[in-house]
């Protein structure tokens, strides 16, 4: 991550904390940002500079009334109004493993076609944190594309469990 991310993240940290609004504003903008990841066209409005920033925050302000917390409504259009608007993704990543570790926690992102339950959530949370001997904090993304079986991502490793994956290895293997 290069240092004008983290240092966002850093500024978004520090107005979430002063506005005792931490959990929802991480949540909301870690749904915002996939949100954004998903529509091509959103993303490219949203990082285009050439738009006025007045427009790039307003289309903000439109996408998040009534969804989002004032906090959250804020620092999207700050970042976008600054003109990080393609660099929102990198930095909500970068917020939410800052999060993680003022609590002592590492972030496990886990990509999977259909929701897990809790008793899910608390078996996986519970491996990977022997497996990586710390406190596993879990965002679960659902992604159609996965198919079967799940994708977790921690850190630099991935750990692909997916049922494509599976079946690509058993057609290499014949």
């Amino acid at each position: 991550m290069s240092d004008r991310i983290d240092g966002y993240a850093q500024a978004l940290l520090a107005v979430a904390q002063a506005e005792g609004d931490l959990a929802t504003t991480r949540s909301q903008l870690s749904d915002f940002a996939r949100a954004v990841a998903a529509n091509d066209d959103l993303r490219s409005t949203l990082s285009n500079n050439l738009l006025p920033a007045a427009t790039r925050g307003q289309i903000v302000d439109d996408l998040l009334a009534n969804k989002a917390s004032g906090t959250t409504k804020a620092l999207v259009g700050m970042i976008v109004g600054a003109g990080r608007g393609g660099d929102l993704g990198a930095i909500v990543e970068s917020f939410v493993r800052q999060v993680a570790a003022g609590a002592g926690r590492q972030v496990a992102t886990v990509r999977t076609a259909v929701a897990l339950d809790e008793d899910q959530q608390a078996r996986l949370r519970k491996a990977l944190s022997t497996k990586l001997g710390t406190e596993i904090e879990l965002e679960t993304v659902i992604d159609p594309e996965v198919v079967g079986g799940a994708v977790t991502t921690f850190g630099d490793t991935v750990i692909d469990g997916s049922l494509r994956s599976r079946l690509n290895q058993m057609k290499e293997t014949f």
